[in-house]
């Protein structure tokens, strides 16, 4: 996933911003692909209202859960608690509830992919651009829909309005990898480091669950290190470190998960009296505090129409997700045994054994 860095400053609006990083399977349609994967079109990857309604009760006022993020919430549980490394999904990017096929990697499939495995993905969605585009042609010629052209038409209606999402939806298509191993991995080193991270929050005035942060920028890999060069577990570029973990003639702190902590909090703090509320500030953690002042100004300050309406080249995928990440990742992490029921082997406090979460 791409991720965006914005210049800002304290005092001058000049610095450089802090970057970013479902259930058992029920009735399934078998589509014979051109490729040798097994893939379904099922029930199972629909968005479930009565699910989302159930976490859309959950602390509203903290993190308010606006009723149209929803579908890009349930997209990224899937993502982090469902689906796994070997497991693609291919998707809408803007109607996020629109997922139009879920394939499996065949043979073993480890943290990287081979390109064997990404020729096949990208042939995979060569093949779904072009079903799309034919279907798209189909419906404005009102030619002869076949079985799976009226599985597509069906799961699209399910979310929205056809003549709204299935043109430009072949522009609109993306593949998103699950990444359920490596989610769980974090979720057992953020046992060494939880009780710490919630004790800073808690200094700085913050909602103590900014402490899920990680899973979306790292996994709480303190060696993590991104394409725009933002380093360490929560993710400081060299800018954003210099402003946010102020220190001169120190080492680099990136890497040190409670230095970085503190540098988050600072960060999210002086975010939220910029931006006035929660998603926002959170979101510009991603996309920045220049970025996310933009939106408001072009938008208004209803963050619901900040991801619909806002127009910017560099307001992409990664930043319009970022609030929804953040909630699935702490809709996971507060339940995990809903997603990994074999258990959590958590980490310790520093100084102290493993233990165990499981039922």
């Amino acid at each position: 996933m791409q991720r965006q860095t914005l210049v800002i400053s304290l005092l001058s609006a000049a610095m450089v911003l802090l970057p970013a990083c479902s259930s058992s399977p029920s009735r399934h349609v078998e589509i014979k692909p051109a490729t040798p994967p097994r893939v379904s079109i099922g029930s199972q990857w629909t968005y479930k209202p009565a699910i989302a309604a159930k976490f859309a009760q959950k602390e509203q006022g903290v993190f308010p859960r606006p009723p149209s993020l929803e579908p890009a919430v349930d997209f990224w549980r899937k993502t982090y608690g469902v689906w796994h490394r070997s497991e693609v999904a291919f998707h809408d990017d803007r109607f996020m509830g629109v997922i139009y096929e879920v394939m499996r990697l065949p043979g073993n499939v480890g943290e990287g992919l081979t390109n064997q495995q990404k020729t096949m993905i990208e042939q995979r969605k060569a093949f779904w651009k072009n079903r799309l585009s034919d279907l798209d042609r189909k419906l404005r010629a009102k030619a002869p829909l076949n079985q799976v052209d009226k599985q597509i038409v069906a799961r699209i209606q399910s979310q929205g309005n056809l003549h709204e999402i299935l043109p430009e939806a072949s522009q609109r298509l993306r593949s998103q990898r699950g990444i359920k191993e490596r989610f769980k991995r974090g979720m057992e080193i953020s046992g060494r480091y939880d009780a710490q991270f919630r004790r800073i929050f808690r200094e700085y005035n913050l909602p103590e669950d900014f402490a899920y942060l990680p899973h979306v920028e790292s996994s709480f890999q303190a060696s993590a290190k991104s394409h725009a060069g933002a380093v360490g577990m929560w993710q400081f570029t060299k800018g954003a470190a210099e402003t946010f973990m102020p220190g001169k003639n120190r080492p680099d702190r990136r890497h040190d998960p409670i230095a970085s902590a503190h540098g988050a909090a600072r960060y999210l703090k002086y975010a939220y009296n910029k931006l006035n509320d929660w998603p926002t500030a959170v979101t510009s953690y991603n996309h920045g505090i220049g970025g996310m002042s933009r939106a408001q100004n072009q938008v208004g300050r209803d963050f619901e129409q900040i991801v619909e309406r806002y127009n910017s080249p560099i307001f992409g995928f990664a930043s319009r997700n970022y609030y929804a990440q953040f909630l699935a990742a702490r809709d996971i992490a507060a339940n995990p045994l809903a997603y990994f029921r074999e258990g959590i082997n958590y980490e310790g406090p520093m100084g102290s054994a493993h233990y165990l979460a499981s039922e």
